[in-house]
């Protein structure tokens, strides 16, 4: 498929989840598409044991768009980078179907593995802005990592992570039956400062009341022990 078929093979995935598209041609300035078709070119040469070819054509279009995408990555259908800029997908991630990505997105590896270094992203998962998933972890599928969370152990299907380090804040106990990278909402997350916050405020309240029902006890007790005294 040559690059003019692939640009247009990606307006229904774009429409999906960009607003901003208002008509076909649109496709052809977004530099994800750019990065993804030459990464299936560098990818077919990196099977084929032409490393360094394959990292010349990455390396090209990393400095044109942006995003570096190593063309040992798999990736698969409905894949989605918003902007793009600062995006970075090492040589051993995996990526699955319907994944969205945001600017800034790092999915890298922490510097002292061996063979499978980089993550893999599951299925309908969306990566926010400035996000970091590092390691040869898994996160599981209908997930959402929060902007800016640092993420280095796995995630469970059907979570929303968020903090540094990323802490799971939700996780549905039934199963997700909408796609979460089309929930495209990066701000309606849960804060876990906040909820810790609220948390020990509330064991606080919980704490005094026990306490000023253990002072009324003990005052009544002390009342009625001078009475009988008495």
């Amino acid at each position: 498929m040559g690059f003019r078929e692939f640009a247009k093979s990606q307006y229904d995935t774009i429409k999906l989840r960009d607003p901003a598209l208002r008509e076909e041609k649109e496709v052809f300035l977004y530099p994800y598409v750019k990065a993804l078709y030459w990464h299936r070119v560098a990818h077919e040469l990196y099977k084929k044991g032409e490393f360094y070819k394959a990292r010349k054509i990455s390396q090209k279009w990393a400095r044109k768009t942006g995003i570096e995408i190593h063309p040992g990555a798999q990736i698969g259908e409905g894949f989605f980078i918003d902007h793009g800029h600062g995006v970075v997908i090492g040589e051993t991630t995996i990526i699955g179907n319907n994944v969205t990505l945001y600017q800034g997105v790092t999915l890298g590896g922490t510097g002292n593995e061996t063979g499978k270094r980089h993550p893999t992203i599951e299925d309908n998962v969306m990566i926010s802005s400035g996000a970091k998933v590092l390691g040869s972890i898994t996160i599981g599928k209908n997930s959402k990592i929060g902007a800016g969370s640092v993420v280095v152990s796995d995630v469970p299907p059907n979570s929303t992570v968020v903090g540094v380090p990323g802490k799971v804040v939700k996780q549905d106990g039934e199963r997700v039956n909408r796609i979460q990278s089309l929930v495209l909402d990066q701000i309606d997350l849960p804060n876990p400062v906040d909820m810790d916050i609220e948390k020990l405020a509330r064991e606080n309240a919980e704490l005094r009341q026990a306490l000023e029902t253990f002072i009324i006890h003990y005052q009544n007790s002390e009342a009625i022990r001078r009475e009988n005294e008495k």
